[in-house]
């Protein structure tokens, strides 16, 4: 069986969205690549980019274009440097050239076209480049889609990867009765198949970078000031809410009284990191990537869970849950709508912290199932194309949605009538029925009335 490697849906990369930001960087690095490889970088001199769908009505809000200047130029999401990016597309169009892999190439504003009403049948968030030589005779024309979560795929790229592993899985169900044949966690079940994948060493150094850098986004965005990019000029809270909580420690005992409030900031904390187009970490996408970290982080601070187990036993059992929505639903905002998004990440945190709390196998599907079946038909209406408004609110209400999930189903005995499965499928139904403008475009919703308002 095709596996897709559940540790894929966590990268570290940059802000403010994965599909709309990290995607298109990785697709243009990848355009670029293909026109070294095939000798034809020294005769390209122009590039042409076309945006369709969700990319093409909110792109220049989501750091698309940004993105596309940075990954032409061989920058990865992983490596570049967030703040140069910020200003890529600005620099650009005021120099009037890019950078094509170390290949000055000339750039005219115009040659990166917005088709937001065209929508290519593969999927929502698609692109063309198009390279011309000085007679304008294409020398190469691809296509990609960047389908949530930072992965981008081609024509004809695959989604899984053809790996042989110990335990294969694409349902609940299936994993539920593996981790019951063999006495194994979900946990280990991830982790033996990822061993499988990418080797024991890749594996550690995988997880250890991902908690390290969530854990240095909660930190670095609790002490973040000023306002957030773009014409909406939303002011930065985390700092202020932190410096609010810690007045207000002292009237309590035990502190943990604060948790629910803590656990909020440190999402905004994350949210507003991504915001502003610094590092976080994808999981499973930008526009959720508060959740997972602000969970887990309430774990370690309020229920005193350490890092080695969040590493080794939150990490993972959150990666399992979130490879079910991959593989047989989306978790794409631009296709399912922000359940896509942030049902999914609420969904994976709420397994992560069920599986950390000591719950059993079912509990933990029954948690992860509870927090989804809550985020159903879930809008992505982002207004003015920014991942600000309602994006990062939206992360801390989530956050408190794992957490009562799991109280709720560590309570009982894990059976419940409504599976994770059925709800997956539920909401893969529901994405595609909702309507498009509702999906990431800034056409409905919120990002109309806000406006108007």
């Amino acid at each position: 069986m095709k596996q897709l490697n559940a540790l894929d849906l966590f990268t570290v990369g940059i802000g403010p969205s994965s599909s709309h930001t990290v995607g298109p960087m990785r697709a243009a690095r990848l355009f670029a690549l293909e026109l070294q490889s095939a000798g034809l970088i020294e005769s390209v001199a122009k590039i042409q980019i076309t945006l369709y769908g969700s990319l093409g009505a909110t792109g220049a809000g989501h750091g698309t274009t940004n993105a596309l200047i940075a990954g032409l130029a061989g920058e990865t999401a992983e490596g570049c440097d967030p703040v140069a990016v910020l200003g890529a597309w600005g620099s650009a169009v005021e120099a009037g050239q890019i950078s094509l892999l170390g290949h000055t190439v000339p750039l005219a504003e115009s040659d990166l076209k917005f088709e937001p009403r065209t929508h290519l049948p593969r999927h929502s968030n698609g692109m063309l480049f198009d390279a011309f030589d000085a007679s304008g005779s294409v020398l190469l024309s691809r296509q990609y889609f960047s389908v949530g979560g930072g992965f981008v795929e081609g024509d004809e790229a695959p989604l899984m990867i053809d790996t042989d592993v110990p335990y294969a899985f694409s349902s609940a169900a299936e994993l539920i009765e593996i981790c019951e044949r063999e006495g194994l966690t979900i946990a280990q079940v991830v982790r033996a198949n990822a061993v499988a994948q990418i080797g024991e060493a890749a594996v550690e150094a995988k997880l250890a970078s991902v908690w390290a850098a969530m854990s240095s986004c909660v930190e670095s965005g609790l002490k973040g000031r000023g306002t957030l990019p773009g014409y909406l000029a939303v002011p930065r809270r985390a700092a202020s809410m932190a410096e609010a909580l810690r007045a207000r420690e002292a009237d309590f005992v035990p502190n943990t009284e604060l948790s629910n409030e803590w656990l909020q900031a440190y999402a905004i904390a994350v949210n507003e990191e991504n915001a502003a187009g610094m590092r976080v970490v994808t999981a499973p996408t930008n526009g959720a990537a508060g959740i997972i970290p602000a969970v887990g982080y309430f774990a370690k601070q309020f229920k005193k869970v350490s890092d080695e187990r969040l590493v080794s036993e939150f990490l993972l059992t959150a990666a399992g849950i979130g490879s079910l929505y991959k593989m047989n639903a989306s978790i794409s905002g631009a296709e399912a709508g922000c359940q896509g998004e942030v049902g999914s990440a609420c969904s994976m945190a709420a397994a992560g912290l069920a599986a950390v709390l000591g719950g059993t196998v079912r509990q933990i599907e029954n948690a992860a199932e509870i927090a989804m079946e809550h985020n159903l038909g879930l809008t992505c209406d982002p207004v003015g194309g920014f991942v600000q408004l309602p994006c990062i609110e939206r992360n801390a209400i989530a956050a408190g949605t794992a957490v009562a999930a799991v109280r709720l189903a560590l309570i009982g005995d894990g059976s419940h009538k409504i599976s994770l499965d059925t709800v997956i499928e539920t909401m893969r139904q529901t994405g595609l029925d909702m309507s498009t403008k509702y999906k990431e475009t800034s056409m409905g919703g919120l990002a109309v009335n806000v406006i108007e308002c």
